[in-house]
């Protein structure tokens, strides 16, 4: 049982996207397996974990769908009941992109964001706000599953990323995998076949589609999205990403390693750590031996570890804490 004062709060994401060209069919499965990780090693309450995925566009009706306005939603409420000392903690599994940066003096710069099944872009300035609202002394874990994910919250201080590669994979991958993201010339494409525009501004399309529900990248003026990053302290967001922001992460299907069932490399690899690990976990120690069981798998994708230095060697998810708060 948990501790009447702290709470342990999850929102779970999965986006198949079935019945389109960007179908992909383990992310479903990533999120249900989480689900039973997170009530049966880390003790959190099955009332406070909220799953969403596209299951229902496949014919089920038992989730709310992942729209980038239900998820944001989710996630907002998930923060504002917070407070210190609570562990809160977001999955997603799905595509991921990458975006023109419109910070100024990045005009060469992209920008990560992950896509919900209606392409409303959640952004890293998304997450960077939700992280800025959490309250001192609880912390917000977030694992993404999808490509190009490394730097997901904005402005977070990398501890494992694209300097931590020194090994490359020798074997190819024995399984069937696919790469879980969206180029953006497709998501334009979609977005514009969706408003009638003729622009190659995304952030046009996304205001005439979602107006108030997209993403906050695109409905502040640029000069407030610098007063956001202006004077940043160490903050309790960890993030925990499935590849480098320029790599992708692999939708897979493997006989043998999982049963011929389909679900995300790194999902699945921080599945078979933790069962490996009955001990605790540091979030360093999770993402390092995630990229070894990737490393074996012949997958080149390199999870990264974005947090400040204190939290990079916190256990994972605060498990640690779980006895002493009985």
């Amino acid at each position: 049982m948990e501790n009447e004062n702290k709470k342990r709060l999850a929102v779970l994401v999965g986006c198949n996207y079935p019945n389109t060209r960007n179908e992909l069919h383990g992310c479903i499965n990533d999120v249900a397996a989480m689900r039973g990780t997170l009530v049966n090693r880390f003790e959190f309450d099955p009332g406070n974990i909220q799953l969403l995925t596209d299951a229902a566009a496949a014919g089920s009706s038992s989730s709310v769908m992942p729209t980038g306005a239900n998820i944001k939603k989710a996630l907002g409420a998930m923060v504002d009941q917070a407070k210190p000392g609570d562990v809160l903690y977001f999955h997603y599994s799905g595509h991921g992109t990458r975006i023109p940066s419109l910070k100024p003096g990045n005009p060469f710069r992209q920008d990560e964001a992950i896509v919900p099944c209606d392409f409303n872009l959640i952004t890293d300035v998304d997450f960077r706000q939700l992280v800025n609202r959490l309250p001192k002394g609880a912390s917000f874990t977030i694992l993404s599953d999808s490509c190009h994910s490394g730097g997901l919250i904005d402005k977070e201080k990398e501890q494992i990323g694209p300097s931590h590669v020194t090994e490359i994979s020798n074997t190819s991958p024995s399984v069937s995998s696919k790469p879980k993201g969206i180029p953006f010339e497709s998501i334009l494409h979609h977005l514009a076949s969706l408003t009638g525009i003729n622009t190659s501004d995304i952030a046009t399309h996304l205001l005439e589609l979602f107006a108030a529900d997209a993403s906050l990248k695109f409905r502040l003026p640029p000069f407030e999205l610098l007063n956001m990053f202006e004077s940043l302290n160490p903050d309790e967001g960890i993030l925990l990403s499935g590849c480098q922001a320029n790599e992708t992460s692999a939708d897979m299907t493997n006989p043998v390693m999982t049963r011929g069932k389909a679900c995300g490399a790194f999902s699945n690899a921080v599945q078979m750590v933790l069962k490996e690990h009955e001990a605790d976990l540091s979030n360093r120690q999770v993402v390092m031996l995630a990229r070894q069981v990737l490393r074996e798998q012949g997958f080149e994708q390199h999870p990264c570890l974005y947090c400040n230095d204190e939290n990079a060697d916190a256990t994972f998810l605060c498990e640690s804490h779980i006895s002493s708060s009985l």
